[in-house]
């Protein structure tokens, strides 16, 4: 009995994809009680010599966040941190991570058409803004035809998708998404293939702007970090309000990704 148990245990240790990660080998206990305890997101903002402070123990994470920031050599970092509570009846080992739920999951982070008027609080207005007045998956950066958002049967080990995205403070955009899929989460790479202007002002040139976002399986929960880290022009005021306007856009998208994990995979 204890030979087949070790034989099973060896063989699924070589399955991709199918482990969750104890939340507690992620983040700092400090952290684990924050975030189960407020079900808010954790957000730290950076402008000066930005270094990761909610940064989880994932070595590939980490290798991921490092070499982009090494790379760019941002000015600014915005980290968010943030648990989904999954409905006890969607909870599964911490041994494993559910394939269905991860395809599922997969598919809602790139439902990119569905970002289309989602709203954020504008911090220098003080009001409620639509934050993408479109948002589409394009078949490239020159050529910019709208594409149905992709729908996988299972995710693919790597993927790169473009989206055309036009935002209301940074205007019409092209960016880069690229897509790993690893045996313990799944990582997002944004990078903006064009210039961003703060109204007629330029904000973020082509390729200064990184956005990393990561979700891992944690059996009852999944943790969801994401970091934007940008190399903004040097205008007076310019890095405050660019840095405000990233810390509540996370905030936008994390409650969007929540509302897609409600309503398509973890109704409650």
């Amino acid at each position: 009995m204890k030979g087949q148990l070790l034989g099973f245990l060896l063989f699924a240790a070589f399955i991709p994809g199918v482990f969750a990660v104890p939340l507690g080998t992620l983040v700092p206990p400090s952290r684990v009680a924050e975030l189960r305890a407020s079900g808010e997101m954790i957000i730290e903002t950076q402008l000066k010599n930005p270094s990761p402070k909610l940064l989880p123990q994932n070595n590939e994470l980490r290798q991921f966040v490092n070499k982009t920031k090494s790379s760019l050599n941002p000015g600014m970092m915005v980290e968010a941190l943030y648990l989904y509570k999954k409905p006890d009846s969607f909870s599964s080992s911490v041994d494993l991570w559910d394939v269905e739920q991860k395809t599922k999951v997969f598919n809602q982070v790139l439902a990119i058409s569905t970002l289309t008027g989602i709203q954020y609080h504008s911090a220098s207005r003080n009001i409620k803004r639509t934050f993408y007045e479109y948002s589409n998956v394009i078949d490239g950066p020159v050529t910019k035809n709208p594409l149905p958002d992709p729908v996988f049967s299972k995710p693919p080990d790597s993927l790169t998708v473009y989206a055309r995205q036009k935002d209301l403070t940074f205007g019409d955009n092209i960016y880069q998404y690229d897509c790993t899929n690893t045996r313990d989460a799944i990582f997002f790479v944004q990078e903006n293939l064009t210039s961003l202007t703060y109204g007629v002002v330029p904000a973020i040139g082509k390729g200064n702007l990184k956005s990393i976002v990561a979700v891992i399986d944690c059996g009852d929960s999944i943790l969801v970090y994401a970091v934007s880290m940008a190399k903004a022009f040097s205008l007076p005021g310019m890095g405050d309000r660019i840095s405000s306007s990233f810390s509540n856009r996370a905030e936008a998208v994390l409650n969007w990704l929540t509302s897609r994990l409600n309503s398509e995979i973890y109704v409650r």
